[in-house]
């Protein structure tokens, strides 16, 4: 079963839970995906979440940012994200733009990015959130 936090054009966001990558996919080019909140079928992937074991290969689905236990609180899931992406500070948008391109390596990152860039890099395609903390510059 995979997890994807969904967003229509509106930018609601709310959670879709799919047999697969595949399915996901299926279904939304057949027009069966709308937004809980206003109806609306544009609808794009955020964040993907996978809970137990998939179809999609781990090539073809996005590694999630959090471990597969959920983490007991905020201060868990941080440290977690500290431990396990890497800070390119400022360059985060054009870094995430390389991933997504395949320019470079894939890896979890994290950075800086305006609400602007935020909303470019979704209507790419690209996957990011914020984190609940601002940056700070002495995280490595």
């Amino acid at each position: 079963m995979i997890v994807f936090e969904l967003i229509c054009a509106e930018r609601h966001r709310f959670e879709g839970w799919f047999a697969s990558a595949k399915d996901f996919e299926g279904q939304k080019a057949r027009g069966l995906l709308s937004c809980p909140v206003c109806s609306d079928s544009s609808i794009e992937k955020l964040l993907t979440a996978r809970i137990g074991s998939s179809e999609a290969s781990p090539e073809s689905t996005p590694q999630p940012v959090v471990p597969a236990a959920q983490p007991r609180n905020l201060h868990e899931m941080l440290d977690y994200i500290l431990l396990h992406t890497e800070n390119v500070g400022k360059d985060f948008p054009a870094e995430a733009r390389r991933i997504h391109r395949k320019e470079t390596r894939q890896r979890s990152i994290r950075g800086v990015a305006t609400g602007e860039e935020t909303r470019d890099l979704l209507e790419e395609g690209i996957a990011v959130m914020p984190l609940p903390v601002p940056p700070r510059e002495d995280w490595h």
